[in-house]
């Protein structure tokens, strides 16, 4: 069946999230890994991916490349392509976030990496209070303003375009070059709550207050409240998705209809 053919619309991943056929292919083999349609433990043959694709083994071999550079699975000469659990992937890796924010373990990677983002961000914001250079702290003060402007209109696609440049600014402020290259992991998490209905759409006052306190506490050099001040806005994302987290919807159905609302 050709690749085209074998998904209706609503099932295809979003336009742009690949180029050309071999991107298109590791798409679907992607996200067959993360929701478990290809299972850890189970052997894949490539013969079978080409006939299911329709494409050329050579695409296929391109794929699974880039899947063994990411640890989801592993070619076995003679025997084929074996899945790998997920504790051998690359769980930072932006394209493995973004395919299981798309499948139905959505609800657990958003947790995990809310959880992961409250012990790093308190701590980036303390550090920018002492590190950032005036020009970056003005900055975040100006996003701040502008986050609040885009929260109260509820405009969702240019408060998540602020608040990822936001959340961003505050890790490379920090001055620490690992927790500057979590920008991208930030991004991921936060289109992927947008883009699958998981935020208000007012965000709360408290929340945009947060963000003004974050800045303020980092142009003022204060590293005590910015630290308090992002641990808080951790705390309220958390919050928020308790309901979720905790709900009896966290059925296939309820992850269904929370793509398309």
């Amino acid at each position: 069946m050709d690749i085209d053919d074998q998904t209706s619309p609503q099932d295809k991943p979003p336009a742009g999230a690949f180029v050309g056929l071999h991107a298109r292919v590791l798409e679907y083999l992607g996200m067959a890994v993360c929701d478990q349609e290809l299972a850890s433990g189970s052997i894949v043959k490539i013969e079978d991916l080409e006939r299911q694709y329709n494409v050329s083994r050579s695409v296929i071999r391109e794929a699974i490349r880039v899947l063994e550079s990411m640890g989801m699975v592993s070619s076995r000469r003679r025997v084929g392509i074996l899945v790998l659990e997920p504790s051998n992937w690359n769980l930072f890796d932006p394209q493995i976030i973004r395919w299981r924010l798309a499948t139905r373990s959505r609800i657990a990677q958003l947790r995990a990496i809310t959880e992961f983002r409250m012990a790093i961000e308190p701590e980036a914001a303390r550090l920018a209070a002492t590190r950032a250079p005036l020009r970056q702290a003005s900055d975040l003060m100006g996003l701040a303003g502008r986050l609040w402007a885009a929260g109260e209109a509820g405009d969702q696609k240019a408060f998540l375009k602020l608040d990822i440049e936001f959340h961003t600014l505050v890790l490379a402020s920090s001055g620490n070059e690992m927790f500057a290259k979590l920008d991208s992991l930030v991004s991921e998490i936060l289109a992927g709550r947008t883009n699958y209905g998981l935020m208000p759409a007012h965000p709360h006052e408290e929340a945009l207050q947060l963000h003004v306190d974050v800045a303020t506490a980092i142009q003022r050099g204060d590293p005590e409240v910015a630290r308090i001040s992002m641990l808080r806005i951790m705390e309220r994302t958390m919050s928020e998705m308790n309901s979720m987290w905790d709900s009896p919807h966290q059925s296939s159905e309820f992850i269904r209809q929370a793509e398309f609302e």
